[in-house]
């Protein structure tokens, strides 16, 4: 099912990809994938960050990371379009127990704050202002690391925790090229600001990322769960977002419009270069049910595959990507269909590039 290699330490990636017995078992402690590529030996490489603060529903995205890394050897690594996907390594890095840790205890004071505001009380700004603190501290190191990586490696992806992860990622992509898109998969448009009182909210990453001037087009697809402050958002765009509801395409289908063409319709005005933002609810929810904000109605899982290589073939470029909210709500199935979800944004990004 997935590699096992016949010599555990070769000196050169090449050495490593002809020793792995590539339909082996998963080995349990084999890396993402079951790939014992290293770093330094991998195209691309994932930055985990097991974060859930601002969570407004239910807690548990922390926990995504981990899970998608152990459901992860359970999956077999030919793929139609790249079948020797594998070869150009795939690697995650540890899991920062001091993120973790650090995300619990603000969890804990954030929390607190979003219950006060549920009862109708106002929330204490002293609290408010050490969840703000930590957060921006949180984006601030995902940009450091995230720079590091992208000197170093191809490709580069982030592993959440909630949505609001990837912020510092966008930062530090918005370093380093002129201009480029961000297709998102999502129920929700993100597009509020300060959600909460939270400046950096899980519900406010596209709010966020469109302060980045070399964010040209947001393209959001299966939003289904948005505010009127948001729609108006959207509206006041100017075309710089479009937003493709889930009510609209289901329509679409009902009437006789193929996948094919509404994912057309979808990418036609994403520009040359795309980063690509999957939060797991954008899935139909029985795909992610243990997810922090599931909602009625979205993407099948083969949309998403379609949509996806779609967008690879199309001649453009996924510059990174993040995979976000996967959490177990009590059973494997999140995960399982994280880690897919993950292999596929993988394939896509590879496909995108072929390797030279």
């Amino acid at each position: 099912m997935n590699p096992n290699p016949t010599n555990p330490d070769p000196s050169s990636k090449e050495a490593l990809a002809a020793s792995l017995v590539i339909d082996g078992p998963g080995l349990i402690d084999g890396g993402l994938f079951g790939l014992p590529f290293s770093a330094a030996q991998s195209d691309l490489v994932l930055l985990p960050v097991p974060w859930d603060v601002t969570t407004s529903y239910r807690p548990g995205t922390a926990e995504g990371p981990r899970l998608i890394l152990e459901a992860s050897t359970q999956i077999d690594l030919w793929d139609r379009d790249v079948p020797e996907a594998w070869r150009r390594g795939i690697h995650m890095l540890p899991i920062d127990a001091a993120i973790q840790a650090r995300s619990t205890a603000l969890r804990a004071v954030a929390e607190g704050q979003i219950e006060a505001q549920e009862r109708g009380e106002a929330p204490d700004p002293a609290a408010l202002a050490e969840v703000n603190a930590g957060c921006e501290a949180l984006h601030e190191l995902i940009e450091a690391c995230a720079a590091e990586l992208l000197d170093a490696h191809p490709h580069v992806g982030l592993v959440g925790g909630d949505h609001s992860t990837p912020l510092g990622f966008l930062r530090a992509l918005a370093r380093r090229h002129e201009g480029f898109g961000v297709l998102q998969i999502d129920a929700h448009a993100d597009l509020r600001p300060g959600y909460e009182g939270f400046a950096t909210s899980h519900a406010s990453i596209m709010h966020n990322a469109l302060a980045l001037p070399q964010i040209a087009r947001l393209v959001q697809v299966g939003v289904r769960d948005l505010c009127a402050q948001e729609v108006e958002v959207i509206r006041g765009s100017k075309g710089r977002i479009a937003c493709h509801f889930d009510a609209d395409l289901q329509a679409g289908r009902f009437e006789g419009a193929t996948w094919a063409e509404q994912v057309r319709r979808i990418l036609e005005p994403l520009p040359q270069e795309v980063y690509v933002s999957f939060d797991i609810d954008g899935l139909d929810p029985t795909l992610c049910p243990g997810t922090g904000t599931p909602v009625p109605g979205g993407l099948s899982f083969a949309q998403v595959d379609y949509l996806l290589r779609a967008l690879a073939r199309s001649g453009r470029r996924i510059i990174g990507f993040d995979l976000n909210e996967v959490a177990s709500g009590g059973s494997e199935w999140d995960a399982i269909v994280g880690a897919r979800a993950l292999w596929l944004l993988s394939i896509a990004t590879f496909l995108s590039a072929p390797a030279t």
